[in-house]
């Protein structure tokens, strides 16, 4: 399976990713480990997705990545 996420920041953002093990991505986070949320602890998960697609999965992160995307995840996500 493939996972698409959203993570609520300390600061009101969001991260958007996608991993083959969630779990241990979402350790990661919270651990410091991935430069780009480290400073940004404490954070929550606020959504995810399965995929058995690699491809859909990559996209659907794409996606959210866009404005459009953006209106969807605040409207329908989360």
């Amino acid at each position: 399976m493939y996972y698409v996420y959203i993570l609520q920041l300390k600061d009101n953002t969001y991260y958007h990713g996608s991993a083959t093990d969630l779990k241990k991505r979402l350790k990661d986070h919270e651990n410091g480990i991935v430069l780009s949320t480290k400073n940004l602890r404490p954070l929550s998960l606020v959504f995810y997705a399965a995929f058995r697609s690699k491809i859909k999965a990559l996209r659907f992160e794409k996606y959210l990545k866009t404005t459009s995307g953006w209106a969807f995840r605040n409207k329908r996500l989360i």
